[in-house]
């Protein structure tokens, strides 16, 4: 491959629009969420809402940072990688899918852990740039309890009371990001800033 391929970071609280700021930007995707820990794992944290014990997503400890910058590594020199499909309403991995880089010189990775590998993405020459999406609180609440009841994540008590948990965390979040290197936008601006990037060679430059 003659051209540099980089990873462009999204990260931000859980429902603030990542996701589809990656979808919108055209680019390949790879979405960090699904290299959470399975089910049974003894590493695996969890949390207790009200009398529901149930996996603890925002713990770093659930998820492999490792093999999530591997994969984008491998996928940035050689074009190609195998990347798991994680259903979080199983707690478990339910099938592989290949990502295929084309003309792309540029890959979007977006997460709620992705500030972490900030660092390691730099270190292994493979960062573009780094940003933490975030809207208003309540809105990202909002959102995120959309998303989630339409996906049947977990049960309306069990999502409400970690919604409402999340909201009140949410301004360390996205300091947390910060800290880690990744610049707070909000969805519009990530947009703006990954189209002035570019990452799309070749015919499909200007589509």
């Amino acid at each position: 491959m003659s051209t540099p391929v980089g990873v462009v970071v999204l990260s931000g609280p859980s429902g603030s629009g990542k996701s589809r700021v990656a979808e919108r930007s055209g680019l390949p995707v790879v979405r960090l969420d699904d290299f959470y820990r399975e089910a049974g794992d003894p590493g695996l944290p969890t949390i207790t809402f009200g009398e529901t014990e149930v996996v603890d997503w925002d713990d770093l400890r659930s998820w492999d940072a490792e093999a999530a910058c591997d994969a984008l590594e491998t996928l940035c020199t050689t074009g190609t990688v195998d990347v798991p499909v994680y259903d979080i309403s199983l707690s478990r991995r339910t099938g592989w899918h290949t990502l295929i880089l084309g003309d792309a010189t540029m890959v979007v990775a977006e997460g709620l852990f992705a500030h972490v590998i900030v660092a390691e993405l730099a270190r292994r020459g493979l960062l573009v740039d780094a940003l933490c999406v975030r809207h208003h609180r309540l809105v990202t609440f909002v959102l995120r309890l959309a998303r989630d009841l339409r996906e049947k994540r977990k049960s309306l008590p069990v999502l409400l009371r970690r919604g409402l948990h999340l909201t009140r965390e949410e301004p360390a979040v996205v300091a947390l990001a910060e800290e880690h290197g990744c610049r707070p936008v909000t969805p519009r601006q990530a947009e703006r800033r990954i189209a002035a990037l570019g990452g799309i060679s070749g015919a499909n430059a200007g589509r």
